[in-house]
């Protein structure tokens, strides 16, 4: 451990308030430690900022820690406060760099300043220093030098530190330090003061060494006592050499310097005293201790006073006796005292204009600007002019004085070219000019062309008018600039002085712009009286001011729109943005995350205000705009809350009378049944947490069957009762909970496990006497590591033992099921439930009455009335933002999917609202061809209704995430207005039929887009419902349900179905992981002759349930294009009769295949078709990746494949590809394709239109594919925040680690070289991971399922590696893996292959023996 985490360590267990300055090498422990039982609160202190007035406006606490590097800046502000601060309980803890020179300006006006310079003495003085603060009220100086040791270091225990601190305080007596001999007669002239606070030191430094065993000494003496020179070292203190007649003091407390003390250091035989100090920057004559030590020995006779020197101590590393030697002859050779000696190497002096670093992630908003405003932009603060102009350039206030003084040169300007005009023997075209000049000189534009105008008029005619020279003089302020001061924590800050109040004031033409970093997350840690929000408020008052409030990674268009609107606005303007981050290493992932949870919470509104418009407050905040309208126009929805748990079945068609009749007899009944249990029973409260629906079924469950048994139950999840919420609780209390990522509860449960932790931390005795029965359920293989064998079950194991801690009665033990049982968790549970019963005295009691029978999937079909539902209601429903769960799964079919914002999930959930719920919408295209009209028209959908993006998926169709229920409809509407449709582009139906992109071969492409048309339109469910919910269009006469599905009947097909049609030699489609797959044959005339057929593949597994699995399909023969809509049917209709409609985890074609057997599978729909198929014909592919650039097809067209990260459309700074494919779209007359891929090409470019394209393309940056061959073979799906189905990060996340690998793949010579890699967030795969060559599965955050050996054009699926890896566990697998394919590959051998023929993994040979050699092979396998 260094002494800075040691230092760090006891700040954060010692205080009440930390104050770390900005940027911070503390922060790192602090995050470690932020588990602790004692927790600080920590404030953060820009470096900019007074961090004396921060420290004084908390020092009301028991003890506050200021911690910082050794900066002038920092410490000479701290100076004017320090009056103020000695006198309170306060710690500096300055981290030093071998220079005391800033650190020692404090030393006068603190009583005790001490020096350590080992991490061992920075531990013990970091705690010596707590306590003489604590204990005495004072303020302590603790400077060490940040290095490490190779001596072990030795820790005061966590648990130990503040009953040290607050331990009873020892009387000071004056025996402690009372000299002896002729050092009485010195200390009876030393200031008494000075002696109090030493005798103050020592009694702390002796309780100091009751605690740590290690004793704590003022200074310590090496060398012999009859040395004729002595040597005072104040600095980084190590053993010197041993050097003749030299002793050396080694001193680390330099306040109180105790005269007394420094006599007895110093014999009356010794005749020079060597005073050195560890200060390089130092402008008096005299170093700062010199004098004192001076004026101690004055107190001496004149015989015993030494010849006293003063030097400069450099580097303490590797001094020799040489060394000394010469410091000895430099002392004999001074003519005067007053020369400065050295030892040691002195630091370079840094550059008093050193150019100040901005923050990599605070360079997004100088792109912005850059962009925005080109040449016109001027940042008037930049840190470039420190170079030319000093330190004092960045400083706002000098920004400041900067603006004025321009804007008055331009004021000059404006007046000579008003002279000028005045001249009447100027000539008319230069008076033309300077007239349209005067009238437009704030205009961007204009102002610049005429100014160049300007300029080469006067240069060509020469006018002797004085104006004229003074023109050309501020020739520089013809154009109008956009001038920005920007104010930010980390180079430029501004908040604690007065600059933004002067700048307002000023009402100069500036804008400002302050950068927010501090994350929601630690919005604790910021100090009141400097949150930012608040400038906004301020700036508003002043009245003639505009303000902006942005974030970046909230919405980017707001973000334009506010600096634009600023610039145009003439007067001040500030701009607040929000920019989350702790530190350069935070990933823009984690910004992101923190952005939305601070927009969202309403802690960082998004706003402008413009006091010229009539009304100057615009809201830009969805999330504060949503929850306004629902305040304001909440109306009485109880007739819409009676649907929002839609009863079924015969339900749906009974008549009121009979159903009010019905409820009546069974509240009675209830109520009965409750009086007779009540007499007999405690009732049985059953709570749950989960996060799938598996735990939710398994307390449904109990619960019916504790009613059975006459028992009062009732069942609610964990966080709505919550902890004090069973405090006194008379019922028996049952939880089940399931287990989410690395052992940690789900999320309707995680508040309630936060109580449960904090109050058996306090020791607190809340659950008294509960009677209590634990259900857990997990997976004892999902981690399969032996190291991780503790996930398993953790929550039901962490639960059952932490409510016995609380005063919990277990009245049953503990349960826990297991998806590696035969029976899954029915296994653990059949042997948890009975032992329940008998606890609860109902063991006995017979059951006669059948269980209901679970409402699944298949009757939420079958009662839906052709995929009706409620859906209607639920939408007209203004109370939520969700729909029924029962329509959730109706939504489906008609291409909806409801998802949350799980980045704040968490967030809102604590603060008592449902989650912010929104919809995916995907759009059917069949063959992924959209026109330039529809294109414009996704785009203004996502603008509209949606996040302001959207995706291209892997089923080559668009996607669009954010659209909140009130909007779905106008979405839908505005998506059929373009003639396309959303009906069964997901839902238990065939889904959005893909087709290979081909650009080269027009007429085939053509032909195979028309088919993969036709087998969609084929196979598309035929009800209504879709037209009246979404488009207004009534039922006929009589509302009467005429409906009917001719090909899927009343509960359409077990689970989803796909079709992709490819055409060899390019798989791009990845024909084998469908249902069905048509493989074109191509005749030696290049016609299109039919197809071969695929069948039985699929994507989609259960971790941890070796029953699901993925699997690709089967060419099973050819068929004609005629012919190949029909059997696409017969094939589906086989799946729709044989299907698993029990259990949905094995439904897919691919389970009913392997169930029944290819054979008789094939059989089945060749009796439906009425025909067999025709052999097979040969074919090949050579690959599945998409081919970039510009090609030119059969008929002369020209198209262009370019890459889209992951499919996203979006528009952000330096790739505003949303913006480019816009304009393209706008100019367009041929077609965009999408890819399956994610990417897409922009086809059918005539040469005509051909220069336009690409000059759009290259303006834009969409031709940019100098990417390395990683990057553009990768895919990734949607995953967080919006796929409620996600455990990992996938998209976000992917982008980053490629970065990673792909220098390692440079560094080996294949930066050209594809590698197939994908990703996924959860097990379903959706990106197609598991035919990859390399791929990761999300398992929980950060942590993945890694893949090896897939083929690389998607003919061979992978196999599991490893089961659970982390990002530096990928890193450490696939550099050596990487290297060696380099070295080693075969010609022409690509990396799914050759970690087969390494021996890295097994090849699969077929779906069920995918898990057959999973963990790799040999010395590569992975140990249990």
């Amino acid at each position: 451990m260094s002494a800075l985490e040691a230092v760090a360590r006891i700040a954060f267990l010692a205080s009440n308030v930390l104050v770390d300055s900005q940027p911070s090498s503390f922060s790192p422990t602090y995050k470690l430690l932020e588990n602790a039982d004692h927790k600080p609160r920590i404030l953060s202190a820009p470096l900019g900022s007074d961090a004396g007035e921060i420290i004084l406006r908390n020092t009301d606490s028991k003890l506050v820690s200021f911690t910082t590097a050794s900066h002038t800046q920092v410490l000479t502000r701290l100076v004017l406060h320090l009056a103020e601060i000695s006198s309170r309980p306060v710690v500096l803890h300055i981290a030093l760099q071998d220079d005391l020179s800033d650190a020692i300006l404090l030393r006068a006006a603190v009583p005790f300043f001490l020096v350590s310079s080992t991490p061992q003495q920075a531990h013990d003085n970091a705690l010596l220093a707590s306590r003489l603060a604590l204990t005495q009220g004072k303020a302590v100086v603790h400077a060490f030098y940040p290095g490490t040791s190779h001596e072990p270091l030795s820790e005061l225990a966590a648990d130990r530190v503040l009953p040290f601190l607050l331990s009873e305080k020892h009387p000071v007596t004056p025996g402690h330090v009372t000299p002896t001999g002729t050092e009485q007669h010195s200390e009876s002239l030393a200031d008494a003061a000075v002696s109090a606070l030493y005798r103050e030191y020592e009694t702390a430094a002796l309780e100091t060494l009751t605690y740590t065993r290690r004793p704590l000494r003022a200074a310590t003496r090496q060398g012999p006592s009859d040395a004729q020179t002595v040597v005072l070292v104040f600095g980084k203190t190590e053993t010197f050499p041993e050097v003749d007649g030299v002793s050396y003091v080694f001193h680390s407390l330099l306040s109180p310097l105790l005269p007394s003390k420094l006599l007895h250091a110093i014999p009356t035989t010794v005749t020079r005293v060597i005073v050195l100090e560890q200060v390089h920057r130092w402008t008096t004559k005299w170093l700062p201790l010199y004098l004192e030590i001076v004026s101690a020995l004055q107190q001496r006779e004149p015989q015993f006073r030494p010849v006293v020197q003063s030097g400069v101590l450099g580097s303490t590393d590797n001094i020799t006796a040489a060394d000394v030697q010469n410091l000895l002859e430099q002392a004999a050779s001074a003519n005067t005292p007053s020369t400065r000696l050295t030892l040691g190497v002195s630091p370079s002096p840094a550059s008093e204009s050193a150019i100040p670093q901005i923050p990599k992630h605070e360079l997004a908003f100088s792109k912005i600007l850059s962009h925005l405003f080109n040449d016109r932009l001027e940042i008037v603060n930049d840190p470039a002019l420190v170079a030319s102009q000093g330190a004092v350039a960045t400083t706002p206030e000098y920004a400041l004085g900067r603006v004025r003084g321009q804007l008055d040169l331009r004021a000059d300007l404006v007046t000579a070219v008003q002279e000028l005009l005045q001249d009447s023997t100027a000539p008319a075209q230069l008076h033309s000019l300077l007239s349209k000049w005067a009238l437009s000189k704030d205009d961007p534009l204009k102002s610049k062309v005429l100014g160049s105008q300007i300029v080469q008029s006067l240069k060509d005619l020469s006018i002797a008018h004085p104006a004229a020279a003074r023109i050309l003089e501020l020739q520089a302020y013809l154009p109008a600039r956009s001038r920005w001061i920007i104010g930010s924590d980390a180079w430029s800050y501004d908040l604690g002085a007065s600059g933004l109040h002067h700048a307002l004031a000023s009402k100069l033409n500036v804008n400002i712009l302050l950068l927010d970093t501090s994350p929601y997350s630690a919005r604790a840690n910021v100090d009141p009286a400097r949150r930012k929000q608040d400038v906004g408020l301020y700036a508003m008052n002043h009245g003639d001011v505009f303000v902006a409030s942005c974030a970046l990674f909230s919405s980017y268009s707001q973000v334009l729109q506010c600096f634009i609107e600023a610039d145009q606005y003439h007067g001040p303007s500030v701009v607040l943005a929000h920019l989350p981050y702790s530190s350069e290493d935070v990933t823009a992932l984690e910004v992101l995350k923190e952005t939305k949870l601070a927009v969202d919470a309403g802690y960082w509104p998004l706003y402008r205000w413009d006091p010229t418009r009539e009304e100057p407050f615009s809201l830009d905040s969805d999330a504060i705009k949503n929850e306004l309208k629902t305040f304001l126009d909440r109306q009485n929805h109880l007739s819409q809350l009676s649907l929002a748990e839609p009863k079924l079945a015969s339900e749906l068609v009974s008549s009121l009378g009979g159903r009010v009749q019905e409820a009546r007899r069974a509240r009675a009944k209830a109520a009965y049944s409750n009086l007779l249990a009540g007499m007999e029973h405690k009732p049985l409260l059953v709570l749950y947490a989960s996060d799938g629906g598996a735990a939710e079924k398994v307390a449904k469950r109990l619960a019916g069957r504790g009613a059975a048994r006459g028992l009062a139950t009732s069942i609610k999840t964990f966080d709505s009762v919550g902890l004090e919420g069973l405090r006194g609780e008379e019922a028996h209390v049952a939880f089940v909970t399931s287990t989410a990522g690395q052992g940690e509860p789900p999320q309707n449960g995680r508040q309630f496990f936060k109580a449960l932790n904090a109050a058996v931390a306090r020791g607190d005795g809340v659950l008294a006497g509960l009677k209590y029965s634990v259900f857990g359920m997990g997976d004892s293989h999902y981690w399969p590591r032996a190291e991780d064998v503790g996930y398993y079950n953790k929550p039901g194991k962490d639960l059952d033992a932490r409510v016995e801690k609380l005063g919990g009665e277990r009245v049953a033990p503990l349960g826990l099921g297991d998806d590696q049982d035969a029976d899954g968790w029915k296994t653990g549970y059949a042997v948890w439930e009975p032992t329940l019963w008998k606890a609860l005295g109902v063991d006995a009691i017979e059951v006669t009455e059948a269980e209901p029978e679970p409402i699944t999937n298949e009757h939420i079909k079958a009662a839906s009335g052709y995929l009706r539902g409620t859906i209607t209601e639920g939408l007209e429903d203004t109370s939520t933002g969700a729909l029924a769960p029962s329509d959730t799964q109706l939504t489906k079919f008609h291409g909806i999917y409801q998802q949350d914002d799980r980045d704040i999930r968490d967030e809102r959930q604590a603060q008592g609202v449902e989650p912010a719920y929104s919809f995916m919408i995907r759009v059917r295209m069949p063959g992924g061809v959209c026109k330039p009209n529809q294109w414009l028209q996704m785009d203004q959908i996502a603008d509209e209704h949606g996040s302001g993006t959207f995706k291209i998926t892997t089923r080559q169709t668009f996607q669009f995430h954010g659209v909140i229920k009130r909007h779905l409809k106008p979405a839908i509407q505005d998506i059929n207005r373009v003639l396309l449709d959303t009906l069964a582009a997901c839902g238990d139906v065939n889904r959005n039929v893909v087709c290979s992109s081909i650009p080269t071969m027009s007429k085939l492409h053509g032909e195979v887009y028309q088919f993969s048309k036709d087998v969609s339109e084929h196979l598309i469910p035929r009800t209504t419902a879709y037209h009246e919910i979404w488009l207004n269009k009534k039922l006929i006469a009589g509302e009467a349900l005429q409906d009917h599905e001719p090909l899927y009947g009343e509960f359409y097909l077990p689970r989803k179905f796909k079709i992709a049609v490819a055409v060899p030699p390019t798989n791009d489609v990845d024909v084998f992981t469908n249902d069905v797959g048509f493989i074109a044959i191509v005749g030696r005339n290049g016609e299109l002759e039919g197809f071969n057929v695929s069948i039985g593949g699929g994507m989609g597994v259960t971790h941890g349930n070796k029953k699901t699995y993925p699997r690709i399909g089967d060419v099973v023969g050819f068929c004609t294009p005629d012919q190949g809509r029909f059997v696409a049917e017969a094939i589906m209709l086989t799946q729709r009769d044989n299907g698993n409609r029990a259990d949905r985890k094995n439904a897919r074609l691919k389970y009913t295949i392997d169930r029944m057997g290819l054979p008789a599978f094939q059989a089945d729909f060749e009796k439906r078709l009425g025909y067999k198929l025709a052999p097979a014909r040969p074919f090949t592919f050579d690959r599945n990746v998409d081919d970039f650039g510009w090609h030119t097809g059969e008929d002369g067209k020209h198209h262009f494949t370019l890459f889209v990260e992951n499919g996203r459309i979006q528009d952000e700074p330096g790739r505003d590809f949303k913006t480019g494919l816009r304009e393209i779209a706008k100019i367009h007359k041929g077609t965009f394709r999408l890819t399956t891929n994610q990417h897409m090409l922009v086809s059918d470019v005539s040469d005509a239109d051909l220069p336009e394209i690409k000059r759009l393309l290259a303006k834009y940056k969409l031709d940019n594919l100098n990417h390395s061959a990683l990057r553009l073979s990768s895919s990734a799906c949607v995953a967080f925040p919006t796929c409620g189905l996600a455990m990992a990060e996938s998209e976000r996340y992917l982008p980053l680690l490629i970065d990673k690998v792909e220098k390692i793949c440079e560094e080996n010579g294949l930066r050209n070289d594809a590698i197939v890699m994908r990703m996924t967030g959860c097990p379903n795969g959706c990106a197609r991971p598991y035919v990859a060559e390399v791929a990761f599965v999300g398992k929980a955050p950060g942590t993945y399922l890694m893949l090896l050996g897939g083929g690389y054009h998607g003919q061979r699926m992978n196999k599991i590696y490893r089961e659970t890896v982390t990002e530096p566990e990928i890193l450490a697998i696939l550099e050596p893996m990487i290297k060696r394919y380099a070295l080693e590959r075969q010609p022409g051998e690509r990396f799914g292959d050759f970690t087969i023929r390494a021996g890295y993994i097994s090849a699969t040979t077929s779906g069920k023996e995918w898990y057959v050699g999973m963990g790799g092979e040999g010395q590569w396998r992975e140990s249990a």
